[in-house]
């Protein structure tokens, strides 16, 4: 018993570092390049600062050790790993400072690779889509949600999965950085709708039906967090969305 759980706290270590490191090193890289270059908007640094600090409290502390036995703990962790941390991490312009911070030639073939066949079919929303609310219904669904807390390399794979699947949902959406395909507002909204129906029709569903393992009563109170939790970041993002709809839709001779 003690073996076991010693066995687990070690893996549990080592996730937790695999998971930390890249957001620690991407939290010096941006505040360094902010520094850097001029007249970088201060809030653009907050919000970094504020995505990474959600990311980090759903990877390291309290929560992310109760996440291991406590289904609650885990989709509060998720609601911060794959929800706030990528809003406020796009709202933060992370390409736009890279651009601005590279050498031009550097630049030049970043914004090149940015328009190439493969980034169009990653940043579209529909495959955002599915990546991101399809894959937490194949996570809740499944196996997949008992194994990944048995396995160190599947825990570490699934958190890498949650957050970058709900940023490039993010970034498909709402347009903060240049992008070099962009796709209509019509378009990006039905892809919210759905990605906004799929998210809430999973919590009721993992309200009656718990994931492998999950005591049904922690099922009820996670499903709870993660649709009225997830509701209240969806809004940030809609409000986001829908400002620059109307921006783009003003009539022109209002801005003369």
């Amino acid at each position: 018993m003690n073996d076991h759980s010693h066995t687990h706290s070690a893996a549990g270590e080592v996730s937790s570092f695999l998971l930390t490191v890249p957001f620690l090193i991407a939290l010096i890289v941006y505040i360094w390049a902010a520094a850097y270059s001029k007249r970088w908007p201060f809030y653009r640094s907050v919000f970094w600062t504020g995505g990474i600090l959600c990311a980090l409290g759903a990877l390291i502390g309290p929560l992310a050790e109760k996440a291991h036995t406590d289904f609650t703990a885990h989709m509060a962790g998720h609601l911060l790993l794959g929800m706030a941390a990528p809003l406020f991490l796009a709202l933060a312009a992370p390409m736009t400072l890279l651009l601005r911070t590279l050498h031009v030639n550097h630049a030049r073939l970043l914004a090149k690779a940015l328009k190439s066949k493969l980034v169009r079919f990653i940043s579209d929303p529909t495959t955002t889509l599915f990546l991101n609310i399809g894959g937490l219904w194949l996570l809740y669904t499944t196996s997949l949600y008992a194994a990944m807390h048995e396995h160190t390399f599947l825990h570490v794979l699934i958190h890498l999965h949650v957050f970058w699947a709900g940023y490039l949902f993010t970034v498909s959406i709402v347009y903060i950085d240049p992008v070099s395909h962009r796709r209509s507002f019509l378009y990006r909204a039905v892809a919210l709708v759905f990605a906004l129906a799929g998210h809430g029709i999973l919590s009721k569903y993992l309200y009656a039906h718990p994931p492998d393992g999950v005591p049904a009563a922690q099922a009820e109170a996670g499903s709870m967090l993660m649709y009225y939790g997830g509701d209240a970041i969806d809004l940030v993002l809609i409000i986001v969305f829908c400002f620059q709809w109307y921006k783009a839709a003003r009539p022109r001779s209002v801005l003369a």
